[in-house]
């Protein structure tokens, strides 16, 4: 599926107003059983300038485990993004219309004494004007690993 396909959706999503100042979200990582196995909180920090976007998101999951991944958002049309985060392999394309907004990426985690690749495909709708809810399936080699399921909203609104 494209994100096309709502493209006449409303809320409009327009990620330099929605990602604008502080944000909170809270979600749920599920292994490839759908068995819910870590709960996160995260603060987010976002802002732009001119066609350039920085989000600072702080993640405490409920282990106590602190992380930390800050994206770089760059216009480059009405309905395409660049974005790319340290964690992140390489740049990806975010894909804009209506209310929703899709991104795959792959993110570089650390597992044991190592890391391991994990494709992800991002899937945001914006709900309300204050809130966004993601969903984001997780690959290795073409097979589900898991999936994350959370709710982005303004703090202030």
């Amino acid at each position: 599926m494209h994100v096309s396909v709502y493209k006449e959706n409303t809320p409009k999503l327009i990620l330099e107003e929605f990602f604008k100042g502080q944000l909170s979200a809270s979600g749920i990582l599920k292994d490839r059983k759908g068995l819910v196995t870590r709960y996160f909180n995260v603060d987010i920090q976002a802002s732009w300038e001119g066609k350039v976007g920085t989000l600072v998101e702080d993640f405490v999951f409920d282990d106590g485990e602190k992380q930390q991944r800050i994206w770089t958002l760059t216009k480059i049309s009405e309905s395409k993004y660049e974005a790319s985060a340290a964690d992140v392999k390489r740049k990806t394309i975010i894909d804009v219309a209506g209310n929703s907004m899709f991104m795959k990426y792959v993110l570089i985690v650390p597992y044991k004494d190592s890391t391991i690749d994990i494709t992800i495909d991002d899937r945001m709708y914006l709900v309300n004007e204050h809130t966004l809810i993601n969903e984001s399936n997780m690959t290795k080699f073409g097979f589900n690993v898991g999936e994350i399921n959370l709710v982005i909203q303004h703090v202030n609104h």
